[in-house]
């Protein structure tokens, strides 16, 4: 770390939070000029292009100065926080701290989740970035928030509701006054429900005064013309780079895609046995489990289709583990965190990797490194009541699997027309290093895994 010209002040810069990335954005300050902190404290949560994270300071001292505001991005290595440490001595420059996922209502009791970090060498100038409308920023005492961080009250007055960063967050996302929720957590915390209960509009409601602008308020970042002709919303974080991926990806990888719709029905009722299952109870047992294992036995009958394109080397690189990536759209957009070597999972570990990859994901808490190694992916489009779609390889991948909506459809059975649960299935890949015939055996054995399940057993 570098120093000010007060040799007892420490300037906190910017880390690299994730694989690369150039530039975050200061999402939320937990301390103010004039507050005691600790070595490992944390004092602001920040949004990068792969998820938000919280930075805690490397070492003892007194906040001076808050150098950007929030919702400043900030480019890596430049110094956001100046603090005063004890003694009025240098010190020497502290390693490299630990970054978290933003913790979830509930965190777990072992702590934040460490990801990979390091600190850039960019100097160049910050870029503000518009806000969505004025609002004041009240300063909290360290103690009190260091309290909310652990879901429980401070014993001093307040003066601001308590929630976790993801709430505030959501919150913001549905324009909902926190002042105003009636808190339901334990200690008087405000929950994801509360906040969507409060953003529920009501019958005949009272007109309420708008409250007074304060005097240096940030530009709101949704802008509407002609009435409410036009809306724009600010592309960046996580959404931004969704968009330059699949722009990447889709121009760079020759995309095919290939259709098989497929009757589920046993599937379907495999399903429902798994549930009453012991050693499957308190699992997540459900359509997706068993979509992921038939790939998995495709992906072992057809090693090649798990591989990636290397450009520079022009080789193709074949797989031999598979890290399966399950898309899952969050509050922050589109993410596609993975389960690592899920090829060695029993079907009980793949439920539960997939339990806690989903909550992890809806909570904000995933990881930039639970993103980054994914070598296929699955979608599931049916959840939006969506039939079928040509899905855009995740960038590095050679495969993405689409799952229509599984629905009851006259269908040609045993010589009959019967009702059955029936689907379809999309598969995309890069015709560069996966040709018509194996991107074919492959959707094909997925699909007559899920007409016959019992083969699970006499192919895996």
């Amino acid at each position: 770390m570098t120093t000010m010209t007060d040799a007892s002040v420490r300037e906190f810069k910017m880390p690299d939070v994730g694989e690369g990335l150039t530039e975050a954005e200061i999402l939320k300050w937990y301390v103010q000029p004039g507050d005691t902190v600790t070595d490992g404290q944390v004092v602001c949560e920040v949004e990068t292009a792969k998820a938000a994270v919280e930075l805690p300071i490397p070492y003892d001292g007194v906040v001076r100065e808050l150098r950007f505001p929030e919702g400043t991005t900030v480019d890596v290595g430049t110094a956001i926080i100046a603090v005063e440490v004890a003694g009025g001595a240098p010190v020497p420059a502290p390693a490299e701290p630990e970054v978290s996922a933003a913790p979830a209502e509930e965190p777990k009791a072992e702590g934040r989740q460490p990801v990979l970090v390091g600190y850039g060498v960019s100097t160049s100038s910050t870029k503000r970035r518009p806000r969505k409308g004025p609002e004041v920023t009240v300063p909290a005492p360290a103690e009190a928030v260091q309290a909310e961080l652990n879901g429980h009250a401070p014993v001093a007055d307040r003066s601001r509701p308590l929630a976790k960063p993801p709430v505030r967050k959501l919150a913001k996302d549905l324009g909902v006054d926190l002042a105003t929720v009636t808190p339901s957590g334990p200690d008087g915390v405000i929950t994801r429900e509360d906040v969507h209960a409060a953003a529920t509009p009501v019958a005949a409601p009272e007109p309420v005064a708008a409250p007074a602008a304060p005097a240096a308020a940030a530009p709101a970042p949704v802008v509407t013309y002609d009435g409410a002709r036009e809306t724009r919303i600010p592309v960046k974080g996580v959404r931004k780079a969704t968009a330059a991926a699949m722009v990447g990806s889709a121009f760079t990888a020759p995309h095919v895609t290939e259709f098989v719709t497929v009757d589920v029905t046993r599937t379907m009722k495999l399903v429902e046995e798994l549930k009453q299952d012991k050693e499957m109870q308190g699992r997540r047992v459900n359509p997706l489990l068993l979509i992921a294992k038939a790939l998995l036995v495709a992906i072992k009958r057809n090693p090649d289709i798990n591989a990636s394109w290397d450009e520079v080397a022009q080789e193709i690189v074949v797989k031999h583990y598979v890290n399966l990536g399950i898309a899952a759209a969050t509050p922050r957009g589109l993410i596609v965190p993975n389960i690592k070597d899920a090829h060695d999972k029993t079907l009980p570990q793949l439920a539960d990797a997939l339990g806690e990859l989903v909550s992890t994901a809806r909570e904000g808490k995933t990881s930039p490194s639970a993103m980054q190694g994914g070598t296929v992916t699955i979608t599931n489009v049916g959840v939006f009541g969506v039939d079928t779609g040509t899905p855009i390889l995740n960038p590095g991948e050679s495969a993405i699997l689409a799952i229509g909506a599984i629905k009851l459809q006259p269908w040609v059975h045993k010589g009959k027309v019967k009702p059955r649960q029936v689907t379809t299935l999309a598969l995309s890949f890069d015709h560069r290093l996966v040709d018509g015939e194996l991107g074919s055996k492959v959707l094909a054995d997925v699909a007559a895994i899920l007409e016959q399940p019992k083969r699970l057993i006499t192919w895996a």
